[in-house]
């Protein structure tokens, strides 16, 4: 593989472990529900990527959502429920972390190829730093040991900011941004790829984009997933990816196409 391309920073749950990103959207539909408000596995998705507070705030600023909160407990939603939720979220994020650290197939592979053309991988996650501690134990057991990894409380603001892909290039001092591919499974890192400067790859089946488990996606009609992965495609490339994969199995093959400059 040839290719200009120095460093690979790759999301973690949905794009190299966690097929279907399912434990942080599990425990956000049960965190609200422990409140009294219901929340769709959809909405609970809809802010992945950011850090996990914010993730918290932006279900509660769903109108639906504040307005169940407000007929549930009498009044609005306020910074200090915030400070609740999130309090009461990071042990039940943690508790779940061990059942999803499976590493997706083809993680290892490709790994071991972008390695092999000289290439750094580093990952970023928007869990805090305790559960990338407990993530990243679990790859390592399975064999992936990043270049580097940082995690959404390390910098000032998660996705969609550039900080942790700037921090992945200052750890690994690598540099400039054309140098450099951002790859994940949700428009945040699409979002974040693009305020970095840095080539945005976006993830269509692995991840939030399609929100299934392994067993879900592969029982799919082939025509249904085809359907999927397109709409997954178009709206990845909407919100400015410059190129989408399956799956991170496909990164190396991609990159000796990608251009000069994002």
């Amino acid at each position: 593989m040839t290719t200009p391309i120095r460093l690979v920073v790759a999301d973690l749950a949905g794009t190299t472990i966690d097929f279907g990103s399912c434990a942080p959207a599990g425990v956000f539909v049960d965190l609200f529900a422990r409140h009294g408000v219901a929340i769709t596995a959809a909405e609970a998705r809809g802010p992945m990527g950011t850090a996990k507070r914010d993730h918290i705030a932006a279900l509660a600023a769903l109108p639906r959502v504040a307005a169940a909160w407000a007929t549930a407990h009498g009044r609005p939603f306020t910074e200090a429920d915030l400070d609740e939720l999130y309090a009461e979220f990071i042990p039940l994020q943690l508790a779940s972390l061990p059942a999803f650290d499976a590493l997706i197939p083809g993680t290892l592979e490709a790994v071991a190829a972008l390695r092999q053309a000289g290439l750094a991988v580093a990952v970023t996650t928007g869990y805090d730093a305790a559960m990338t501690a407990v993530v990243l134990e679990g790859c390592r057991r399975q064999g992936f040991l990043p270049d580097a990894a940082v995690c959404a409380t390390e910098v000032a603001a998660g996705r969609p900011a550039p900080w942790m892909i700037f921090r992945a290039m200052e750890k690994t001092r690598i540099w400039p941004p054309s140098a450099v591919v951002a790859v994940g499974d949700t428009l945040a890192d699409v979002e974040a790829a693009r305020n970095a400067g840095v080539w945005a790859v976006g993830v269509t089946a692995t991840g939030n984009m399609l929100g299934l488990s392994r067993a879900e996606h592969d029982a799919l009609e082939p025509g249904r997933r085809a359907d999927l992965l397109i709409a997954a495609a178009e709206r990845m490339l909407a919100a400015g990816a410059h190129a989408t994969i399956s799956a991170i199995g496909d990164l190396p093959a991609l990159l000796p196409r990608l251009g000069d400059v994002p």
